[in-house]
């Protein structure tokens, strides 16, 4: 690698990969060069923040803003390629090299985006219009990313929560995941700071005194995320999966347990979209779910079950189980569920390392675009089964995340003002709730304008 350094970034670099005869094939390395603008534009906003790995920086728009003039290109060659990286962070190198981590997940990045573009558009392999086919692209891509393998029996504990916590809140994810360390699990988050490296830097100091050399620690983001979530530092097994959607399925039909710790809007679409299976007919107590934190956070749970009785009934309750504080009483609890899975699976035959039998509604796997007519459409009332009601309001808290932070949000609340969500009093006043809580604990990120919070959206209850 080569490179020349200006102030805080570094002017110019190659790299090459670690493993060019495992990265890509020469067919998609010669589909790379003739790429569109966009595939090319997706590669360079990921890249630019996986080079950004650990920024406190959570907003997409100031990120790019801040390094408008980093580029990437792709160079094609005989033996594989190289990337001509410039105007890079400077903090992604260290004695004039790129950081080894931070190496291996810019070709991980590269690997997924044009793997998916070319077995898509170039070898039409992919079915993205039905429930099946989305669940075996999902499927394909973990696979190519050797995440799914088959010579490692898997014992995943998938951990999600808030990116932007206090510390008593990251150093209780992080004794948690400890804990799941000592037990042999291995972790898989969305891959950013907060509550999702946590688990993993726990994790890494349990396995390193179990003296286990082969602890995983997985991160899953997905090209709108990312950006405001760029991976942390312990990641060593990194997918890009093509959308939000495709990246909460991995997320579930790679789980054998899920712990959710305390977060804010994006933390709450995950357990709407999880109980929203979790609550589907055709499914049964499928993926144990423990909603974890420390004993300061009891308020949190309480209001997060009031809101979730309050729209989806007392029902709800019997899909997941609340630990407050005792981070050795959750870890074993999970130890449990992975167990109980694996003997589940064994006696019916079924894959342990992807949950194919689970059942994901097809409105669960689709992309949901949070444009102002999609937002307005949602059907946010009482009278709907639990199932259907919650996958609902998961796109409703979706939309609101990109109008947080996601660069396609903000420019939606640019142009067209607050989104409008509209629905029955009962869930609107349940979710208007529990938003005003998630921002009196600052848990949501909203601009603030003088001493007025401006929020990305406003509700309208039906008369």
């Amino acid at each position: 690698m080569s490179q020349a350094q200006h102030m805080d970034t570094i002017r110019h670099c190659t790299l090459r990969p670690k493993n060019p005869l495992k990265l890509l094939s020469r067919q998609e390395v010669a589909g790379l060069a003739a790429s569109d603008k966009d595939t090319m534009g997706l590669f360079r906003n990921c890249a630019l923040a996986i080079l950004n790995t650990d920024s406190q920086e959570d907003d997409a728009a100031q990120v790019f803003a801040a390094f408008a003039d980093f580029s990437i290109e792709v160079i094609p060659q005989s033996r594989g390629l190289t990337l001509e990286i410039y105007n890079a962070p400077a903090q992604a190198f260290v004695g004039g090299e790129m950081i080894r981590g931070i190496h291996a997940h810019l070709f991980s990045a590269l690997r997924d985006i044009v793997y998916t573009d070319f077995i898509v558009n170039e070898a039409s392999e992919l079915d993205f219009d039905s429930s099946e086919g989305i669940t075996d692209a999902v499927f394909r891509i973990l696979r190519n990313a050797e995440i799914v393998r088959g010579d490692v029996q898997p014992n995943m504990v998938v951990c999600w929560g808030g990116h932007s916590i206090p510390r008593h809140e990251y150093d209780y994810s992080k004794e948690v995941g400890y804990r799941l360390g000592l037990c042999g699990l291995d972790i898989i988050t969305g891959c950013g700071i907060g509550a999702m490296k946590g688990p993993m830097k726990g994790a890494a100091v349990g396995h390193a005194k179990q003296q286990i050399k082969t602890g995983r620690y997985i991160g899953i983001s997905e090209p709108g995320i990312i950006a405001s979530e760029s991976p942390n530092a312990i990641v060593n097994e990194l997918s890009i999966m093509p959308d939000i959607e495709k990246r909460l399925e991995a997320f579930v039909r790679l789980a054998h347990s899920i712990i959710i710790f305390p977060g804010g809007v994006g933390t709450i679409e995950e357990i709407l979209y999880l109980l929203s299976i979790l609550m589907h007919p055709q499914n049964q107590h499928s993926i144990p779910l423990i909603l974890a934190g420390p004993r300061s956070c009891q308020s949190y749970f309480d209001e997060l079950e009031n809101f979730l009785v309050s729209t989806l009934g007392e029902q709800v309750k019997d899909y997941y189980q609340i630990m407050i504080g005792q981070p050795e009483t959750v870890a074993a609890q999970a130890q449990k569920n992975v167990t109980r899975v694996h003997l589940a699976r064994q006696e019916k035959q079924e894959a342990y390392y992807f949950n194919w039998p689970l059942f994901i509604d097809h409105c669960l796997q689709q992309p949901f675009i949070p444009n102002h007519a999609n937002m307005a459409r949602l059907a946010l009332h009482a009278n709907q089964p639990g199932h259907q009601l919650a996958a609902n309001m998961r796109a409703a808290f979706s939309g609101i995340v990109a109008g947080n932070v996601k660069a396609f949000g903000q420019q939606q609340i640019a142009k067209h003002g607050p989104y409008t969500l509209s629905g029955d009093k009962q869930v609107l006043t349940a979710m208007e709730t529990l938003l005003r809580n998630l921002v009196r604990d600052k848990r949501m990120k909203i601009v603030k304008q003088g001493e007025h919070y401006s929020p990305c959206y406003t509700l309208h209850t039906h008369r």
